[in-house]
C-alpha cells in the first residue's frame, strides 16, 4: 500500500494520480491519494478517471473540512 499527498496540486492532481498509478503502483496494490476538494467536483472527476482506467475505487472519504482521500486498487 502507498499514500500519496497530491493536496498542494490543488484541483490539478488529476494528472499525477494517474501517472503515479501507473508508475510507482504495481498490479494489486492499493494506493490512497489525498486530495484538496473544494467544491466536490473533483470526487466525481476522481471516481471516473479510476474507472475509465479499469482500476478499482475501493473508498472514498472525507478526510477532514477540505481534504478528501480515495483508496484505488490496480
Amino acid at each position: 500500500m502507498k499514500r500519496f499527498d497530491l493536496r498542494h496540486l490543488k484541483s490539478d492532481f488529476y494528472g499525477r494520480m494517474s501517472e503515479l498509478m501507473n508508475k510507482d503502483v504495481a498490479k494489486d496494490e492499493v494506493a490512497i491519494f489525498l486530495f484538496e476538494v473544494g467544491d466536490f467536483s473533483p470526487v466525481q472527476k476522481s471516481a471516473d478517471i479510476v474507472k475509465e482506467s479499469g482500476w478499482t475505487l475501493m473508498n472514498s472519504l472525507k478526510f477532514n473540512e477540505v481534504d478528501w482521500t480515495i483508496v484505488v486498487k490496480k
